[in-house]
């Protein structure tokens, strides 16, 4: 539900309220859940939580505002990235070894696909970041407004998932195209093989059950 809302809080909250106030609180809950899932591992869990206490004393509210310095939005991206590989991983790796397919796996798959999407926007973030004269071009990045800029990444990022292409945002250095190239084998490796072993489970206790 917070990655959804995180999504598409734009559409139903004026702007300012919720890029600066609702789009914060959000990224926490995310955080959090993400950390209450992995609550299994203990050593990774207080890994996590400890790494994200840290980053919250040296940063403050800037750990989860956009209004700071490109070299702290960095960080602060790389410590998203490695986080949402974890918790992507162990989402998938749930629903992969469930036996059933219940309620939680179907929202376990729909989470696991939303969480690659924002595991390609960080990607492409930090590779934006690290190349001052840009590594995407179009329209919605001719801004030297990081907030505007990252709304742009994040719209790409999904639509390379999907494997739309509407094409104005294009990748316009090697490491962003190659990037570009890895987003979307991965979000149709996870179409071909995760939901296709959900919906062979599915098939099969339907078939036993009947």
């Amino acid at each position: 539900m917070t990655q959804l809302v995180i999504l598409f809080g734009s559409l139903f909250f004026p702007a300012e309220f919720y890029e600066f106030i609702l789009l914060p609180l959000f990224y926490m809950i995310s955080i959090a859940a993400g950390i209450l899932m992995i609550s299994k591992n203990k050593k990774l869990m207080w890994f996590f939580a400890t790494l994200f206490a840290i980053s919250v004393f040296f940063f403050g509210f800037e750990m989860i505002s956009r209004r700071q310095s490109t070299e702290n939005i960095l960080i602060r991206f790389s410590i998203y990235f490695i986080f949402y590989i974890t918790v992507t991983w162990n989402m998938i790796k749930q629903v992969w070894q469930a036996k059933r397919v219940t309620k939680n796996v179907i929202m376990g798959l729909m989470s696991g696909y939303i969480s690659l999407g924002f595991l390609a926007f960080f990607l492409f973030m930090s590779i934006e970041l690290t190349h001052p004269a840009g590594a995407f071009s179009g329209i919605m990045m001719e801004t030297n407004d990081i907030a505007l800029k990252s709304e742009g990444v994040l719209y790409y990022a999904f639509i390379t998932l999907l494997t739309i292409g509407y094409g104005e945002i294009i990748p316009t250095i090697p490491v962003a195209q190659k990037a570009a190239v890895l987003v979307g084998l991965i979000g149709q490796f996870y179409l071909v093989i995760i939901t296709a072993v959900v919906v062979e489970k599915y098939i099969k206790h339907s078939y036993e059950n009947s």
